[in-house]
């Protein structure tokens, strides 16, 4: 590039807004959620398909909804790492915004569809709400991710609602399996956001970003995040008599294990990089193997 001459950006830069490593955290209730259907002798592969959809391409609005938000607020302004597509001030924000009203809008769709495929109406007002719930994560004049409850959420939608959704399309029997299953992934995907905003609690005090880890501390926020990731594993624990596949479980402390030790002995936010890779690979590996477990 020559001397002077603006830097471009490029479609690895709108990849690297979509925020990929973060979409096992949509796979993992999903492969949970199938697997429990199985069980119940109600699966569906185009309706678990038509889930994984709107979860992934849910997930990637909410990424490119966050670089707006985030963007045009300036909070990313501090940020200490790869530059945003909005903060950085080389795209115009509305491509951005539209970006993520598209993925929104393919959320929306592969629902309908999956709606109309099992004729269960009311998970319309479950998508609106997901997607509302998406949008003011970051924005809106009262965004809730700024005031702390960014982790409650996480929880609700990318465990208990992704997981148990999944299994009520497929079939009308209520089971609490789903419920506990859910909650094992949702642990997971909170504890990903912990150690972000773990990572994060300097430049977000500076923006004024109010994150659970900022209010909680340091301290505090490592403890969450190693109480979040080992939690799960009541699961195989309380399951393992009942479903011998669930022993395949255990082999994910093999990710989990040098991610708390990580957590607790690092000393620069550069070294929760490989916590949130490890952490997010884990919860994949969860959500699938405990899918795993309960259909066979």
């Amino acid at each position: 590039m020559a001397s002077g001459e603006p830097p471009r950006i490029t479609w690895r830069n709108w990849v690297g807004g979509a925020r990929l490593r973060t979409l096992p955290l949509a796979v993992a209730p999903v492969a949970a959620g199938a697997g429990i259907a199985h069980m119940l002798q109600a699966f569906s592969l185009p309706l678990t398909l038509l889930a994984l959809a709107v979860a992934v391409f849910l997930q990637i609005g909410v990424n490119y909804a966050n670089d707006y938000s985030d963007g045009i607020r300036g909070t990313d302004d501090f940020r200490v790492g790869p530059a945003r597509l909005t903060g950085s001030g080389l795209v115009n924000p509305k491509k951005v915004l539209t970006t993520a009203l598209v993925f929104f809008g393919l959320a929306a769709l592969a629902g309908l569809v999956a709606v109309l495929m099992s004729e269960r109406w009311w998970f319309l007002a479950l998508g609106a709400v997901a997607i509302l719930a998406a949008w003011f994560y970051t924005g809106g004049k009262k965004p809730y991710g700024y005031a702390g409850l960014g982790e409650v959420m996480v929880f609700i939608f990318f465990g208990l609602v992704a997981t148990v959704g999944t299994v009520w399309l497929q079939t009308e029997v209520q089971n609490q399996d789903a419920w506990v299953a859910g909650a094992g992934v949702g642990l997971f995907a909170v504890a990903v956001l912990v150690v972000n905003n773990l990572r994060d609690i300097p430049t977000d005090t500076l923006a004024g970003k109010r994150t659970l880890a900022v209010r909680m501390g340091d301290r505090a926020s490592r403890s969450l995040y190693i109480l979040c990731v080992l939690l799960p594993f009541a699961l195989p624990l309380l399951y393992g008599p009942l479903l011998s596949g669930m022993i395949l479980v255990w082999f994910v402390l093999v990710l989990v294990l040098p991610a708390v030790i990580i957590v607790i002995t690092a000393k620069t936010p550069r070294e929760l990089i490989l916590v949130l890779q490890l952490t997010s690979f884990a919860a994949l590996a969860y959500g699938v193997l405990v899918g795993v477990a309960f259909a066979f």
